[in-house]
């Protein structure tokens, strides 16, 4: 019987080079094709990142416009603004209730209504609408605010110190403030909670960033320059360029304010620009 040994074949020398020579030409080809398509993709991709940040914190600031108290907004320069947000409002109690209370001119009470008397000071006032958001204890009730600095100064802003619920004939809340004598002229009704969180906010552009700064209290003078950003939170980074602009009365219609600002943010060598603006009601 005759045998044979198989033989194991491998690859010579040539073939190698050439499946090298092969796999190089691919390479490159792949290379010169896919990777402008890919570089397209990730600066796509970083410029709507880019886009959507600076678009979050603008309708983060735009948000705080529209809620703010009517004329709080103040702008030292065009690198900051100033303003007091709100967590809601309503209207008071402005009379006392003819066909409910006790008596005339009784005292506010379990049987007598609370109305705001601009002629004497005020510790207790009935609210006729229901909150969104219920006040608490410490944040503020601004009344009015015809003046720009009036919730600065503290001229028409009252602590609160106390939230009940009183007889339905007499209104949806009852607030206990600090003995407060607000301006008089005003006869709206209207008022704005203040958080005693916030206080006052002032946004600035600064240091290539956008920085919220709140709690600071109240100044009562116009500020003069834009607050420095310690203890402030960042609200967006990479700024390449920012703008605000306040028109108190555009058109000449005191009813409304409006408020213009631009945004610019680069990063990674991308840019992005945003523009935007909010009407303020400044009809308290």
């Amino acid at each position: 019987m005759n045998t044979h040994a198989a033989i194991q074949r491998g690859f010579t020398l040539v073939e190698m080079i050439i499946v090298i020579v092969i796999t190089g030409v691919i390479a490159v080809s792949l290379a010169l094709f896919l990777r402008p398509a890919l570089d397209t993709y990730l600066s796509s991709s970083s410029r709507a990142a880019l886009a959507d940040d600076a678009d979050t914190a603008l309708r983060r600031l735009l948000r705080d416009v529209r809620s703010a108290v009517p004329n709080s907004v103040r702008i030292p320069n065009d690198q900051c603004l100033e303003l007091v947000p709100t967590t809601g409002g309503g209207r008071l109690r402005m009379g006392p209730d003819l066909v409910n209370d006790s008596g005339a001119s009784c005292t506010p009470g379990a049987s007598c209504s609370a109305p705001l008397d601009p002629s004497q000071p005020s510790t207790t006032l009935d609210v006729l609408t229901p909150f969104s958001t219920l006040p608490a204890v410490n944040d503020f009730l601004v009344v009015g605010n015809q003046n720009a600095n009036d919730v600065y100064s503290g001229a028409n802003r009252a602590l609160i110190t106390g939230i009940s619920t009183p007889a339905a004939t007499q209104g949806k809340h009852r607030l206990t403030i600090a003995s407060t004598q607000f301006p008089p002229g005003f006869d709206s009704g209207r008022f704005s909670i203040v958080p005693a969180s916030e206080k006052a906010v002032f946004y600035v552009c600064s240091g290539g960033s956008l920085w919220r700064l709140a709690n600071y209290g109240f100044n009562a003078g116009y500020p003069a320059a834009c607050p420095s950003t310690a203890g402030a939170k960042q609200v967006a980074s990479g700024l390449s360029s920012c703008s605000f602009v306040y028109d108190p009365n555009p058109g000449g219609s005191p009813q409304f304010g409006y408020v213009w600002v631009q945004l610019g943010l680069t990063r990674s060598g991308e840019s992005a620009t945003v523009t935007g603006g909010a009407h303020v009601v400044n009809a308290p």
